[in-house]
């Protein structure tokens, strides 16, 4: 008995030592946040930067007091409770600016008594003593809030946390007889075991302070529920589940590379607004319109032909050349003979294929007309363009979509620099087939616009 009272005198001087501890590491790490506003480089994270641009790894170490009873209330075996010292360890993965994945390992030891009830006891036992072995958990923690919400780096979070573990333990207690029962090294079934083993439900929320960018300062309550009735060493109420607290403070270590920030600080709105006010951002927008409007000038510039004859101006040597003369890739007129043979109708160009109800030109496509086009740049003439339907569909509404392919196709060489007067195009919906309808074969092949150059 006197042992047990010792233990009791060294627990509270220690709480009160730990307590103390605290108050001053949590007046420093408000000190030295408040301080750090005139120290704390800009981060160059961007808002949609990926995980990459942050350090996502914390290690964390924290010591605290541990107790049976729980600040939400609840049934309890006994009426007192001491206070015993728990310390633990963290590892914590940050997957986004809120939330994270935590693995936890707790070390202590929990006690009570019954010194308020009748006799000093109460379902024949007078106190207990329970070790923690070790209680290792894994928990999501969500960031729910922070003081300074609009600051790209933030020096205080809030959080909340919750998740599933293992606790081994082994319960000691005092009979009202003052018989001593301890559990430890004759636990389970076959009474071998050091300790005995149950799932638990950890439940938590805390405040973290930013003491520097690489440490924080953490305070902390969690309750963890016993999947389990024999914590205490008491089979007391059939129905009821044993449970236990732990209030800590510790200090949370930011891993990785110096040259990142640590994303569980960093907000994304803030961070968002923050881009959005940059100046040079603002400046990069502006140059990047003029650098498109220059662009555009010059691809103007590029298809410019003053005259009229199918050369641009920076390709024509001879400028001015009268309406419909014959003229050779320099812009130049052709002899006599040449010019005679280039009003001949030239066929040999492949048809240009079409997919089902659509008149956009497939890539495959474009070699054939880049060849159209260059043959009638340096030869001069014109080109004529037939587009065709298969027979699916209105007679009226494959008219349509035959002209409209013939239209793609002299889009196209109108782009690749010929002059429109020199492109003609006709829509013949579904006449002049050159394959059976029947067959979807067939019908792949009537898609299509025939092209010849005069």
């Amino acid at each position: 008995m006197f042992n047990l009272k010792k233990k009791k005198i060294m627990n509270y001087s220690t709480l009160k030592k730990g307590l103390a501890v605290s108050f001053v590491a949590l007046m420093g790490a408000s000190t030295l946040a408040n301080a750090q506003d005139s120290t704390m480089t800009t981060s160059s994270a961007k808002v949609f930067g990926g995980r990459g641009q942050y350090r996502t790894w914390s290690f964390g170490v924290n010591g605290g007091v541990l107790s049976p009873f729980l600040a939400i209330g609840g049934s309890n075996d006994f009426t007192n409770a001491d206070v015993n010292l728990g310390y633990g360890i963290s590892l914590k993965k940050q997957l986004g600016h809120a939330f994270a994945l935590e693995g936890n390992i707790l070390r202590g030891k929990v006690s009570g008594t019954n010194k308020d009830a009748a006799n000093g006891s109460q379902f024949g036992v007078r106190s207990f003593e329970t070790e923690i072995g070790y209680a290792a958990d894994i928990r999501g923690v969500v960031n729910v809030a922070t003081v300074d919400f609009l600051r790209r780096e933030n020096s205080v979070n809030f959080y909340v946390s919750a998740g599933y573990g293992l606790v081994a333990y082994s319960p000691s207690t005092i009979a009202t007889s003052g018989t001593v029962t301890d559990w430890k090294d004759v636990s389970g079934d076959t009474r071998d075991k050091k300790y005995v083993k149950e799932a638990y439900i950890p439940v938590g929320a805390g405040v973290k302070f930013k003491v520097s960018d690489r440490v924080a300062f953490n305070l902390g309550y969690t309750m963890q529920f016993i999947d389990g009735d024999n914590f205490d060493g008491v089979y007391a109420k059939a129905t009821t589940k044993d449970k236990y607290s732990y209030g800590y403070a510790g200090l949370d270590f930011s891993l990785g590379s110096k040259a990142k920030p640590a994303l569980e600080w960093v907000n994304p709105l803030a961070l968002m607004y923050d881009e959005l006010k940059d100046p040079s951002l603002r400046q990069e927008v502006e140059a990047l319109k003029n650098r498109v409007s220059n662009v555009e000038k010059s691809i103007e510039d590029l298809k410019k032909d003053t005259d009229g004859d199918g050369v641009a101006d920076q390709f024509d040597k001879c400028a001015g050349t009268p309406a419909g003369t014959a003229v050779d890739g320099s812009g130049c007129p052709l002899p006599k003979m040449q010019a005679d043979s280039a009003m001949v109708t030239v066929t040999g160009f492949e048809p240009i294929q079409f997919e089902f109800n659509s008149s956009v030109l497939k890539t495959e496509s474009y070699p054939i007309l880049d060849k159209l086009s260059s043959t009638l740049r340096e030869n001069g003439g014109k080109a004529t363009l037939k587009g065709y339907a298969s027979s699916e569909g209105t007679a009226a509404y494959n008219m349509k979509l035959s002209k409209d392919r013939a239209n793609s196709v002299k889009t196209y060489l109108v782009n690749a620099g010929l002059n429109s007067s020199q492109v003609t195009a006709k829509g013949y919906g579904e006449a002049n087939p050159i394959a059976s309808n029947d067959t979807e074969e067939g019908r792949i092949q009537n898609r299509r616009v025939e092209s010849s150059r005069l």
